[in-house]
């Protein structure tokens, strides 16, 4: 169990902030955005009242920033930065050159919309829309979750058989800017937790030279690079949960690759993300009360995604609603609604899947508008058609 019991009330972003200072990276570079700005902010105080012994580096843009901890993961260090929204948007050509390159970044994520319009609000569309960058992501719902994904964060991305890097996300102003309840790890527990950083062909090596970034063309090795990373990513939900077994070791909170609740009987379902699960967990014990046999599976681990155990998890369900706070334009429905329907297709039975979209910009979701969602679910229960058009809850008014 943690070494303290002592409950602090503090921000998503303080939660963040503070455990990269028990972490001490080597090197963070940043760039302020909004809702993440407080992360580094105080991150930066830590490094000018000497708490830490981190190199900060201050650049010009979020590409800059990203591009700046490739070159320090390269050479050595273990190194953090932190974004949202249109940084991350602005980052995007380097992530794929991070994972690509196998750097162990960890990256906090503050879930921002991307514009346009212009909007600084809470969806998911600027991390869905990495989601094949080759990064680890972790999901968390509150404070105390921010907190913890980042420490496990860095032992899944220095992982000798994962090498590849991570963002952890919470929402933003939801949780990021709101005050929440955080039990620390102490700085001891936290540096035994993650140990030394063990660099692999670092760049400064100079007994040992190796080139970083070279050609990979049309007669090299790109391919299977690209097959490796995979390779990886599927070793990695072992590794992501072996990780959370120890860490409740240490901090007595066990996490998984999911967060199921009530699913054991449950005939209806809803899978959705972040801050949003406290509401739907209401929802459910309210119809629960009813005689309805509801349940909910929160999202933690999305990249990789761990298919199987969502099959397992569903496969008694008749009807599973998917909530997304981003959608997938063109597609048949929000990128969590399409993992969850794949990862259903082969069950059998096969729970029907219903796409719903909520959040976007920001506008709030009530209690009333996820027991909309699960009328919806127990009317398809005997229907032998149902519409599997995306359904927008809380929508103003219907657009064309």
């Amino acid at each position: 169990m943690a070494a303290t019991a002592e409950i602090l009330a503090v921000t998503g972003n303080e939660a963040v902030a503070e455990a990269m200072r028990q972490i001490n990276p080597d090197v963070v570079a940043a760039y302020p955005i909004t809702p993440a700005t407080e992360i580094v902010m105080i991150f930066a105080q830590y490094v000018a009242d000497g708490k830490v012994d981190t190199e900060f580096v201050t650049v010009e843009s979020e590409h800059s920033a990203m591009s700046a901890a490739i070159g320090a993961a390269a050479s050595g260090a273990r190194t953090m930065t932190a974004t949202s929204s249109q940084g991350l948007a602005l980052m995007w050509e380097m992530l794929h050159i991070a994972a690509g390159y196998r750097v162990p970044i960890v990256m906090a994520n503050v879930n921002r919309a991307l514009s346009g319009p212009i909007n600084i609000h809470c969806d998911h569309s600027d991390s869905m829309g990495s989601r094949d960058t080759g990064f680890i992501q972790l999901y968390g719902e509150a404070h105390q979750e921010a907190y913890d994904n980042h420490i496990m964060a860095v032992r899944v991305a220095e992982h000798p058989e994962i090498r590849t890097p991570a963002m952890t996300m919470m929402d933003g102003f939801i949780v990021s800017g709101a005050i929440g309840p955080l039990q620390e790890l102490t700085d001891r527990q936290v540096q035994d937790f993650i140990g030394p950083f063990q660099a692999i062909n670092p760049l400064l090596d100079s007994e040992h030279p190796v080139t970083v970034g070279p050609f990979d063309g049309l007669h090299g090795w790109f391919f299977e690079h690209k097959a490796s990373q995979q390779r990886a990513m599927d070793r990695a939900l072992k590794v992501v949960d072996e990780v959370a077994r120890e860490y409740a070791q240490v901090s007595g909170r066990r996490y998984g690759l999911l967060d199921p609740y009530r699913m054991d009987d449950a005939e209806i379902a809803i899978v959705v993300i972040g801050s949003t699960a406290g509401a739907t967990r209401m929802t459910v014990d309210k119809l629960r009360a009813k005689g309805v046999k509801a349940g909910m599976i929160r999202v933690r681990c999305f990249r990789p995604f761990p298919a199987a155990a969502y099959a397992k998890a569903l496969c008694n369900c008749r009807v599973v609603g998917v909530l997304d706070r981003a959608d997938s334009l063109g597609a048949q429905g929000g990128p969590l609604f399409l993992e969850v329907r794949s990862a259903l297709y082969d069950s059998d039975p096969r729970p029907r899947v219903l796409p719903f979209i909520y959040g976007l910009g920001g506008r709030d979701i009530f209690p009333n508008n996820i027991e909309e969602a699960f009328a919806v679910l127990r009317k398809a229960v005997p229907a032998t058609t149902v519409s599997v058009r995306r359904r927008y809850l809380n929508l103003r008014k219907d657009v064309v």
